[in-house]
């Protein structure tokens, strides 16, 4: 062990080892007690514009049964690599993406994988892969609090979580039981961010709770957690997102996002 690991406050002689040429200066895990709430389409969003705002990014797409990364960045080719590792795709931006869908035939081809290779999996998404030196990491965690979160938590050098809820009194519940998690395992959280909090009427001027009316702030408060933001539906993000063109989506809300996490 050498003495500059004995001064990083992050190392651990337990964490999973990168190769030597990763170096990343900072990791955020995308997490949701359940899914369907749009976690994926965040994490995405937030690599994209941590990218295109002059950040060296990476993107793991975690969820290794139910990946979504290959979809929104419309990614069609199959990992390579060399004796050294394996290759990340590279988007337009540079943003560096791996996912589950390039390790197998086809993009229609089921994960059929015990738990012990899926959770080994994400842990190989990190330490077999040639990221480089990257400004920030992105990992899309699967929903819920099993082995992936477990294993992701135990073995990666996760500077903080941002949970991922929706206004629903069920998903509430659920998000409650991520948090806790992430506190009984000391993994930071920097906040929650609500999606799908509402929809503006272009015809009618309106605001519209189509979810039920947030109750965020409750949440937070209970747990003492930022709120970070409220996001509306958007349809155009949403088409743009099944289109594969989620890189070419401008949000002042990321924007923000990314000026507000990257400040050293």
């Amino acid at each position: 062990m050498s003495e500059n690991q004995n001064l990083d406050p992050k190392f651990n002689p337990f964490k999973a080892r990168p190769k030597k040429e990763t170096q990343i200066k900072k990791m955020f895990a995308i997490v949701s007690g359940k899914g369907g709430v749009g976690k994926s389409t965040v994490a995405a969003l937030l690599a994209s514009h941590a990218q295109k705002a002059g950040f060296h990014t990476g993107l793991i797409d975690g969820d290794i049964v139910g990946p979504s990364m290959g979809q929104l960045f419309n990614i069609h080719t199959q990992a390579s690599g060399s004796d050294q590792g394996i290759l990340p795709f590279e988007t337009e931006s540079g943003l560096k993406v791996i996912t589950s869908n390039m390790l197998v035939e086809t993009e229609t081809t089921p994960i059929l994988w015990r738990g012990a290779l899926i959770t080994n999996a994400v842990k190989q998404f990190y330490t077999d892969v040639i990221w480089g030196e990257l400004d920030l990491m992105v990992v899309d965690m699967p929903p819920g609090t099993g082995d992936i979160p477990l294993t992701v938590f135990q073995s990666l050098p996760i500077d903080g979580i941002i949970i991922i809820t929706t206004p629903q009194d069920l998903v509430s519940m659920i998000v409650s039981k991520a948090i806790e998690m992430a506190q009984k395992m000391n993994v930071p959280i920097l906040g929650i961010i609500e999606n799908m909090s509402y929809m503006d009427c272009d015809e009618c001027g309106k605001r519209h709770t189509p979810f039920g009316v947030s109750k965020i702030q409750e949440l937070a408060q209970k747990y003492n957690l930022p709120v970070i933001a409220q996001l509306p539906i958007n349809p155009v993000f949403n088409q743009m997102a099944d289109q594969g063109r989620i890189e070419e989506i401008d949000s002042e809300d990321f924007s923000w996002l990314v000026e507000t996490l990257m400040v050293d």
